[in-house]
């Protein structure tokens, strides 16, 4: 299955969120994930209301089961199809997992009309750490913290 039937494997991820959609495990978000030659690697749905979990949404649970099928955090050679403008946390894990293209369906917009409230979330990350209505961030014991990350410089791990 090649990457260009976009309405296919846009089909497929809807199917998967209408399933736990239906069964009040999620939300209407669904995400799938296909390797360099069209193969699906992962399918998923939103299922934070089912597993009480805020951070599982379509797109993190698809990354997570492509991730266990390929052996590897790097995604760099696939592709993500997903039913709607990832979120803020979605779109960092898109990127931490080096993703290169999504597929989306509705915009943010559409989610915002429905009740999702993501916009608060990129207004938080636009106006940063003054934004203390929505959360108090506070610097505290960073010399200690730097001994540690200095601790895995000197390691020489692999970095992610």
């Amino acid at each position: 299955m090649k990457d260009k039937n976009h309405k296919k494997l846009m089909e497929l991820a809807i199917e998967e969120a209408r399933k736990t959609m239906n069964q009040n495990i999620g939300g209407p978000f669904g995400a799938l994930i296909i390797d360099q030659d069209g193969q699906i690697l992962s399918i998923a749905s939103n299922t934070v209301l089912g597993d009480h979990d805020p951070t599982a949404h379509a797109e993190i649970n698809a990354i997570r089961k492509a991730c266990k099928e390929i052996g590897s955090h790097d995604l760099s050679n696939c592709t993500l199809y997903t039913t709607a403008y990832p979120c803020p946390m979605c779109l960092g894990a898109i990127i931490w997992s080096n993703i290169k293209k999504v597929y989306f369906g509705c915009i943010e917009s559409d989610a915002d009309a429905i009740g999702f409230r993501d916009d608060f979330i990129y207004k938080f990350i636009e106006n940063g750490r003054e934004n203390f209505e929505i959360l108090d961030l506070e610097e505290t014991e960073r010399q200690t913290c730097l001994k540690l990350f200095k601790e895995y410089q000197e390691k020489d791990k692999e970095l992610y």
